[in-house]
């Protein structure tokens, strides 16, 4: 069994820790959270060991799963990666790019697994579609959220759109060429809303969506590339193909077809609604994370992954701040 500790016990890391739990492979020895009174409330809650302090919980175990506030991410992995320790990591995997920079380096000198918690890769709508995504030229993300004041510390892009860059990275197999953006904060110091678009070096656009300030909850995108269109609800676990196919001589009298014109022919639309296999993705990432140790594999996110959406999402944040200082002056 690989012996695990939780750093942070808060409503994300309560939920790791029940899932380690339900793993037999894990061996959960316990967990820290700087807050002593709901150190107390989990510790009773799950049977579980409170750890004084972080060194003592990286000491007794193979691998550190980091759930705490993005602010302390680095600290936590660098203790952890110093230590030998494999780690898997909250999205975004920290708060600066160059402290995911650093942190690249130091795990490549200690040769650990990290594994970031980009969870919408473990999304079944999303595992489901992935067969026919091919070529992808125009993909347009809406992330929208009801108000909650929980993350509002940090920009709606590193809150929300992060999700989806990492999605949209995962895909697109190009150079980020351009990006541009713009935002408004609404009912914080930071942008809520925002809208970015980027293009890449092999022709294909992104134009992604994130707000927190919605009346309703919406997790979409869609994927068009050439004779396909796919999409794919993140919320309702939902994903659906529409595939154009040439028509090779009469079409069949039931088929759905579409006349080109000016003697182009005519091509037959397929609608397809694949299998989606109901899944906890959390717990499906966790998975991962183990596997890639105990076979000695990539990890599913790597910490290039983490880097490269982080890396994004801070060039959109400069965007933001460029137009932000225009307004202002």
């Amino acid at each position: 069994m690989l012996k695990i500790g939780v750093l942070g016990a808060g409503h994300l890391g309560k939920i790791h820790i029940r899932l380690i739990q339900e793993i037999k492979d894990f061996e959960l020895i316990g967990f820290y959270d700087p807050n002593k009174e709901a150190s107390k409330s989990v510790a009773e809650e799950f049977n579980i060991k409170a750890f004084d302090n972080i060194e003592d919980l990286i000491e007794q175990v193979d691998a550190v799963d980091i759930v705490t506030p993005t602010l302390s991410h680095f600290d936590c992995a660098v203790k952890s990666i110093k230590q030998s320790k494999h780690i898997f990591i909250e999205k975004p995997i920290t708060n600066t790019v160059e402290e995911a920079r650093q942190l690249i380096q130091l795990a490549e000198e200690a040769n650990v697994k990290v594994q970031v918690g980009h969870v919408e890769r473990f999304n079944p709508a999303f595992i489901a579609s992935q067969p026919y995504v091919k070529h992808p030229m125009f993909i347009e993300a809406h992330r929208l959220a009801q108000f909650n004041p929980r993350g509002t510390d940090v920009s709606v892009v590193l809150d929300l759109m992060i999700h989806d860059l990492d999605i949209v990275l995962s895909m697109v197999k190009s150079n980020v060429r351009r990006i541009s953006a713009s935002g408004v904060a609404v009912v914080s110091d930071n942008p809520d809303i925002t809208n970015a678009r980027i293009e890449f070096d092999n022709g294909c656009v992104a134009n992604l969506t994130a707000s927190r300030i919605s009346l309703k909850n919406m997790r979409k995108t869609r994927i068009f590339q050439k004779d396909a269109y796919i999409s794919i609800d993140f919320l309702e676990k939902e994903s659906e193909i529409v595939r154009l196919s040439e028509v090779v001589g009469e079409p069949d009298p039931l088929s759905v077809t579409i006349d080109l014109g000016e003697g182009k022919g005519q091509k037959e639309i397929y609608f397809e609604k694949p299998d989606v296999a109901p899944n906890n993705a959390i717990k499906e990432e966790l998975l991962s994370f183990l596997s890639a140790i105990v076979n000695n594999t990539n990890t599913a996110v790597t910490i290039h992954d983490g880097f490269l959406a982080l890396d994004i999402a801070h060039q959109i944040i400069d965007k933001l701040d460029i137009t932000k200082e225009k307004f202002q002056a």
